[in-house]
């Protein structure tokens, strides 16, 4: 009888033992499950906030390939916002040309020194060359500008990411962009426009950089 409970208390044991790793493995799955519920929940209240807080806003120019293209539909807010450089903002240019609202990039805000050389393509802020791994192609020509210049408070400067296809503030008519004509920041592409092949890249839904 001894002998009998023995083996028994001992197989239990050896159960015990063994259920032990594939409980430890359980746990590990179910925290990594619960953090990317968290991360997945998080994320979509974050592009629900910036779908109602925010308006939907259509790109209608070539102006800002290959960061975004004509016919993308974006998020915009300018809920708490104050420009940086590097934004994606859009705003209303005074000038009668422009008849719809204008996306571009902040590249010097107000207190910041903005030059440009055309023989390197060089962008400097404050002597110091602006890394720029979004531009279509280099920025060569300077239009009506003419530097350095100075930005002063309540302005930004902006500049188009595709360098040779955009009327930005090197151009008289845009110049610098008062922070009272922007509409806000480019967030969230919604749904992708096509390139100028007619390719749609559905994979650039997403947050912009």
């Amino acid at each position: 009888m001894y002998e009998r409970e023995h083996g028994d208390s001992a197989n239990e044991h050896h159960s015990a033992v063994r259920a032990t790793p594939e409980d430890g493995t359980e746990e590990i799955g179910m925290e990594l499950f619960d953090w990317f519920s968290c991360f997945v929940v998080a994320w979509i209240f974050g592009i629900l906030i910036l779908v109602f807080v925010g308006r939907q806003i259509a790109v209608e120019n070539f102006s800002m390939e290959q960061t975004l293209y004509d016919g993308d539909r974006v998020i915009v807010s300018n809920l708490l916002y104050t420009p940086s450089n590097g934004d994606i903002i859009i705003f209303y240019a005074p000038h009668e040309r422009f008849d719809a609202p204008l996306v571009k990039r902040v590249i010097a805000v107000a207190g910041q020194t903005i030059d440009i050389c055309p023989q390197t393509g060089d962008v400097t802020v404050d002597g110091v060359v602006v890394d720029e791994p979004y531009i279509f192609d280099m920025t060569t020509a300077l239009v009506d500008f003419s530097g350095p210049m100075y930005i002063p408070d309540g302005y930004v400067f902006v500049l188009g990411d595709n360098r040779e296809r955009t009327a930005d503030s090197r151009d008289d008519e845009v110049g610098l962009v008062d922070t009272r004509y922007i509409l806000g920041k480019v967030h969230f592409i919604l749904f992708p426009g096509a390139d100028e092949q007619g390719n749609r890249d559905w994979s650039r839904i997403g947050f912009v950089r």
